[in-house]
């Protein structure tokens, strides 16, 4: 281990739906040790998802000293630490005991629907949408909020008092990691809550009232890459400056170098997730896209254009979990090779509804086209093309709204697919390009630390730094790309009857 090295490790703390890691990286973006746990799933009624905030925290420091220990290195040796997460994702928690008040409800939880069929009148659409860039749904913050506050006894009574905090994942576990001196989350994070005014850079007070929800509850609001403190000396050895948090798919932005207005990348984890550059300007949708923050550095917002895809990976993950007709995530690829097509068999992953550009909520899954010939590879690779088409979903609204891409930029654990890959060019006719580095949104939580601790000096430094390992050409003939576009569109409109 160099002195130079020492000084300008990094480690990024990224958490997300379906597990919890935590990577070292050297300055040029090598990692030099990583550690994951797996986070269960909890769904105690139908529509319902829920974590365990606890043990989010506990993992979170296990993974670090994990991480540290197979880098061999100490905290001490680090410039800084970087924080991702899962977005929506909602803690409240006691602020004198730090112990959460009711499990953490996941972006991807549906139990406030009802509430956001009741609400939907125009002008509060309106409103919403031009004050946040998003839409009333149940995917985001602000109503797991108030959901919490009503049904565990005693809780708005507390919030009132100023007694509770809340707080998405990156909040909670800044809270943890500093030993309950800092309440913070950065506008990446705040911009998903449904109670983040875009304009303003601020929290919005009408919003905050409509609500009903305390401003006490809510976080500071800081930059993406800023100094959010210190780590409790105890926790890792020595204390370490916490120098970034961002949401983890704008992380993946800057992991991607996606720094140009225009420029666009694609994350298939457990969600898919496509965002889209548009500098300083607020993009307002009119294809039921998302305006977003992409990251604010020095006070300046960068703003996106988002569409968010509830189910990506998770598909797999059924498929492997649930009705395992697979051993592993590994094992997909090998079998959409082994058939020429699905033979019109299409399967539509609303286990939680459909993320835009439908938002419905009460749209559910379905395996559409089934015959006797249809087997396990049918159904497997049918999964594997429902990510592909729900991406065209979001590019063709994209092209609408403000730009058609001409390069997309692909990254996690479904990117590392070839063949899922070439299919995804395919569909969406453009070039599809995967990076050196598929962990693009662990390594954007530790370049913006390294802004942060002065081991980069600028946006510049990092876009330079960012690698191509691959790229995917459009090959199937357009009219055929089409025609299967086409079925998938027929498949999705049969599932939103099915829901309604």
């Amino acid at each position: 281990m160099t002195e130079s090295r020492s000084k300008t490790a990094l480690l990024a703390i990224d958490q997300g739906t379906t597990s919890t890691r935590a990577i070292v990286f050297d300055r040029l973006g090598n990692k030099l040790g990583v550690s994951q746990c797996e986070l269960p799933q909890s769904f105690p009624d139908s529509g319902w998802v829920e974590h365990d905030a606890a043990r989010i925290w506990t993992d979170t420091l296990a993974c670090a000293k994990g991480a540290l220990a197979e880098a061999k290195l100490q905290a001490s040796d680090l410039a800084a630490i970087g924080i991702t997460n899962q977005r929506e994702t909602t803690v409240v928690w006691d602020r004198k005991t730090g112990e959460p008040i009711h499990p953490a409800i996941v972006w991807q939880d549906r139990r406030t629907a009802n509430f956001c069929d009741e609400n939907s009148a125009a002008f509060l659409e309106q409103k919403l949408n031009l004050s946040t860039g998003l839409l009333l749904d149940p995917y985001f913050s602000a109503t797991k909020i108030a959901w919490m506050l009503d049904h565990v006894d005693g809780a708005r009574a507390r919030a009132e008092a100023g007694e509770l905090a809340f707080g998405t994942i990156d909040c909670w576990l800044l809270w943890n990691l500093t030993g309950g001196k800092v309440h913070a989350t950065d506008a990446t994070n705040a911009s998903r809550t449904l109670l983040y005014n875009l304009h303003t850079a601020d929290w919005d007070d009408q919003l905050l009232a409509f609500f009903k929800l305390p401003r006490s509850l809510l976080p500071e609001v800081r930059d993406s890459a800023a100094d959010y403190g210190q780590t409790d000396a105890e926790l890792l050895g020595s204390a370490v400056t916490i120098g970034a948090l961002v949401g983890d798919q704008q992380a993946a932005t800057v992991g991607q170098a996606c720094f140009q207005p225009g420029m666009i990348k694609s994350t298939y984890g457990t969600g898919c997730f496509v965002v889209l550059n548009t500098g300083n300007k607020a993009v307002q949708s009119e294809h039921r896209l998302l305006s977003t923050v992409a990251y604010r550095l020095n006070g300046e917002t960068t703003h996106a254009l988002e569409g968010s895809i509830f189910v990506a990976g998770a598909a797999v993950q059924w498929l492997r979990d649930a009705v395992h007709l697979i051993g592993s995530a590994a094992e997909t690829e090998a079998l959409a090779k082994t058939i020429p097509d699905t033979q019109g068999v299409y399967l539509v992953p609303a286990f939680t509804g459909l993320g835009a550009p439908y938002w419905d909520p009460r749209a559910r899954g379905a395996i559409l086209g089934l015959t006797r010939d249809s087997g396990i590879a049918h159904i497997v690779r049918a999964a594997l093309e429902s990510v592909c088409y729900q991406t065209r979903d979001l590019l063709d609204a994209m092209a609408k709204d403000a730009i058609a891409p001409t390069e997309l930029r692909v990254d996690g654990g479904m990117a590392v697919n070839d063949w899922l890959m070439q299919f995804l060019a395919d569909i969406v006719r453009v070039t599809v390009v995967r990076p050196q580095t598929v962990e693009t949104t662990a390594l954007g939580a530790a370049l913006l630390a390294g802004l942060t601790s002065g081991v980069y000096e600028s946006l510049d430094e990092i876009a330079a730094l960012w690698r191509a390992d691959a790229r995917f050409e459009p090959q199937m003939d357009a009219k055929r790309a089409d025609a299967l576009y086409a079925g998938w569109l027929a498949a999705v409109a049969r599932t939103r009857s099915a829901g309604a």
